[in-house]
């Protein structure tokens, strides 16, 4: 079956389950061409001669890219349908790869990224909603903590790939690395994607969600505040144990991998644990209060170097993504089949935003004020987000 929808209860359970594979795949193919470019520093510098700085420039492209998508994507799966988003932002990403690595001087080359982190956003503003409206309220925890493994999927994959390419073979050589992911993932939605079910849209039967209370803005607010920590912690991890705790590069670098594989499975049991609860709110104040937590201990038991700050730092990159997946699904479930997919992209490019000043203003704090301190002022944010959660705004969703 390929068409592009289809009646609910024509749809098997393996089919839904096939949606959500692939859904995964194609936000993981988007991660690569997106994040994966940051693999290619090393070589940029080191064979090919360019500054850090130019490098660097070269390696946030794509971000700038989806930063610049995410909302347009957004308005286009609400009114044409996420499985048409899904398989023109494959495509787009697969062409402009290609382009970047048939590409010569540095303009172009921005350019062509850019272009590609643009096209690589279709998989953050629609896959999500493939999830919500394919599977029940009972199952949408769990489902989208399985949808947000992409991100260290992808990750992983860019690692293994993209670096070993581009060491091996060039910078142009591992570009074609997301081109060929994107194009599978391509082939992937239009195999198996279709479009959720949406209710016949009527005049006035699609309300702006944001008018109608804060509900949606205070998690936005609340994704903002725990995203902070997240990148602290993510950004600065290795550093500090090489440099504070006297760890090699090696052993770091396996703990740093480590710690990404539990937040991922730590997504999916706290997506469950809100499936279970029957509200996504109750757990996402959970998830606040713990990792306020955690960052204050990790800030404390550092400045005394003490041992279980390891620990604690692993423990606090598991807690510090656990709401990214909670968050999604509250957002997607009340934006509602013809606003979800703006929401979702409003809810990502906060969280781009937010992150892109957090480690510079991360590694500015740890320059005057020390790793302990950074931490535990970190913590803080997590606080003020339990108090911004609407708990009590929460409604039943069918």
């Amino acid at each position: 079956m390929t068409a592009t929808s289809a009646d609910p209860l024509s749809v098997s359970e393996t089919r839904r389950w096939a949606m959500l594979g692939v859904s995964t795949f194609a936000q993981a193919a988007g991660v690569v061409a997106n994040n994966g470019v940051a693999y290619l520093i090393p070589t940029l510098h080191r064979h090919d001669g360019y500054s850090l700085s130019t490098a660097g420039a070269i390696a946030a492209a794509p971000s700038f890219g989806v930063m610049a998508a995410l909302v347009a994507w957004g308005w286009l799966a609400d009114h044409r349908g996420e499985r048409l988003v899904l398989l023109c932002g494959a495509v787009a990403t697969a062409a402009f790869s290609a382009a970047a690595a048939l590409t010569h001087g540095v303009a172009l080359l921005w350019v062509f990224l850019f272009l590609g982190g643009a096209a690589s956003a279709a998989a953050n503003s629609a896959s999500g909603r493939v999830v919500v409206g394919w599977f029940p309220p009972h199952r949408r925890g769990l489902a989208m903590g399985i949808r947000q493994m992409g991100q260290p999927m992808g990750m992983a994959i860019a690692a293994l790939s993209i670096a070993l390419v581009a060491a091996h073979h060039g910078v142009h050589a591992a570009l074609w690395v997301p081109a060929v992911g994107s194009l599978v993932a391509a082939a992937a939605v239009a195999l198996v994607v279709l479009d959720p079910p949406r209710p016949p849209k009527k005049a006035g039967s699609a309300p702006n969600p944001y008018r109608q209370d804060s509900f949606l803005a205070r998690i936005h607010g609340v994704s903002v505040l725990l995203v902070v920590p997240q990148f602290v912690i993510a950004t600065f991890m290795l550093l500090w144990l090489t440099d504070s705790r006297g760890w090699s590069t090696g052993a770091a670098g396996a703990l740093v991998a480590a710690a990404n594989i539990l937040g991922a499975f730590g997504r999916i049991a706290v997506g469950h644990l809100s499936d279970l609860a029957g509200n996504r709110m109750g757990p996402l104040r959970w998830v606040a209060v713990a990792a306020c937590a955690v960052m204050v201990l990790l800030g404390i038991t550092a400045g005394l170097d003490w041992v279980v700050a390891v620990p604690l730092i692993v423990l606090a990159s598991v807690l510090t993504v656990a709401d990214n997946g909670l968050a999604f699904t509250a957002v997607a479930e009340r934006a509602g089949p013809f606003w979800s997919g703006r929401a979702l992209g409003l809810q990502n490019t906060a969280q781009f935003l937010t992150a892109a000043a957090a480690a510079p203003i991360g590694g500015l704090a740890i320059a005057h004020i020390g790793y302990a301190w950074t931490y535990v002022l970190t913590g803080v944010l997590p606080m003020l987000a339990v108090g911004l959660v609407p708990v009590g705004g929460e409604r039943r969703v069918s």
